[in-house]
């Protein structure tokens, strides 16, 4: 009989060359366990999913609760169904006003895919504005708006009429005028291998926005859900976007996603034409349920404000190995730089088999992605160090 190895690579489409090929029969807290309880620290969270780590009993709870209820039971939009209506009151009372509105999807490229939509039809223009080493996710239309032509070139001709500025760079802002729709922009930027922006750059980029009528749209897709230490990242620069785009760490490790603006905003998808943005799973109510109880930990357990001493901890650790040139950070969202992708290729392999599962960011491969649960420890943390220590100095 073929081993789950064989069968993974025979009949599952594949995304690299070299997967991973980690076999996982269960998981836990920070952990991932194979078939023969072997122990590997997510050090990653899913790719900034697990923000609560795995199988939060809370979460687990909200899920099963749900589905002796029902699960699928019409398109979104249409039915009154509980933990859809719970969960977008709990989102909005964590946001500003006015966002109070909220669209359900399955991802973030479909949340992206929204807000992009939206954006068009409400403001009637075409031009979308976007930076350079951005990501936003891999359907069309997100593809589009992504900043790295590596990953765009095969699949065009894409949507048109995108441009892109320059992340962080105020000059750049001169590009957004009377033609354009709407700014997307990750508040950090993740892909490019965590990047910050200049202080005051997020209020110049509003104040531009407020002057050309532009809809400003805020990718809290990997940043989002207390990562960073607020629970919207937006919230370090003082300013109020127009449409927040979510999911990753949104679902506590259900598929969800969502974009967020106010109600006038949103109203415009209802008509001219109706149904300008239709979902058959969008808002799952089982997804709805595991968010809410997820939102409601992160919110309420004070989790948010022990993040900075996790980051600070983490960071020393990493940045007294000379191989380490240099750590990029922003609460739990972190990136380890590394003199190529050659090494650090070899040093992540090495890692996964000292039980501990990382990898590098897609435009920025030579640094080692850091985006532990929320919930890790002090002890976990200097464990995990040990560990990832133990192998740099094999090289």
């Amino acid at each position: 009989m073929s081993s789950n190895r064989q069968l993974f690579l025979q009949h599952l489409a594949q995304t690299t060359e070299f997967p991973l090929m980690l076999e996982v029969e269960r998981a836990e807290g920070i952990y991932l366990y194979g078939p023969n309880g072997e122990k590997t620290v997510d050090l990653i969270s899913g790719i900034g999913v697990s923000s609560l780590g795995h199988n939060h009993p809370a979460i687990v709870k909200a899920v099963k609760d749900q589905v002796d209820k029902h699960m699928h039971v019409m398109v979104y939009g249409e039915l009154i169904q509980s933990p859809q209506v719970e969960l977008a009151k709990a989102l909005a009372a964590t946001l500003p006003d006015p966002l109070d509105n909220v669209y359900f999807v399955n991802s973030g490229s479909e949340a992206v895919e929204g807000a992009i939509k939206l954006a068009k039809r409400y403001t009637g223009r075409r031009e979308i504005i976007s930076c350079y080493s951005a990501y936003h996710g891999s359907t069309q239309g997100a593809l589009s708006v992504a900043g790295n032509e590596s990953l765009k070139q095969a699949f065009r001709p894409l949507i048109p009429g995108v441009h892109q500025i320059r992340f962080g760079i105020e000059e750049d802002l001169e590009m957004i005028n009377e033609h354009t729709a709407a700014v997307i922009i990750e508040t950090f930027q993740g892909e490019a291998g965590v990047r910050v922006a200049p202080n005051g750059y997020f209020k110049k980029l509003r104040r531009k926005c407020d002057d050309e009528r532009t809809l400003l749209i805020v990718d809290e897709i990997q940043c989002g859900f207390g990562r960073t230490g607020k629970f919207w990242a937006f919230e370090h620069y003082g300013i109020v976007p127009d449409l927040v785009v979510s999911a990753k760490g949104m679902g506590g490790g259900m598929p969800i996603g969502a974009f967020i603006s106010r109600k006038e905003i949103m109203h415009s998808l209802t008509n001219n034409p109706m149904l300008g943005h239709i979902t058959t799973f969008g808002g799952h109510p089982v997804s709805a349920a595991a968010s809410l109880a997820n939102l409601k930990i992160i919110r309420e357990s004070g989790l948010l404000n022990v993040v900075e001493t996790k980051s600070q901890l983490i960071h020393d650790h990493l940045i007294r190995n000379r191989m380490v040139r240099e750590v990029r950070r922003k609460g739990l969202m972190m990136a380890a730089e590394f003199e190529s992708f050659e090494l650090l290729q070899k040093i992540i392999e090495k890692m996964l088999k000292n039980g501990v599962l990382s990898d590098w960011f897609l435009f920025c491969d030579n640094s080692m992605r850091i985006a532990p649960p929320l919930i890790i420890s002090e002890d976990e943390i200097l464990e995990t160090g040990e560990k990832i220590e133990s192998v740099l100095q094999k090289f």
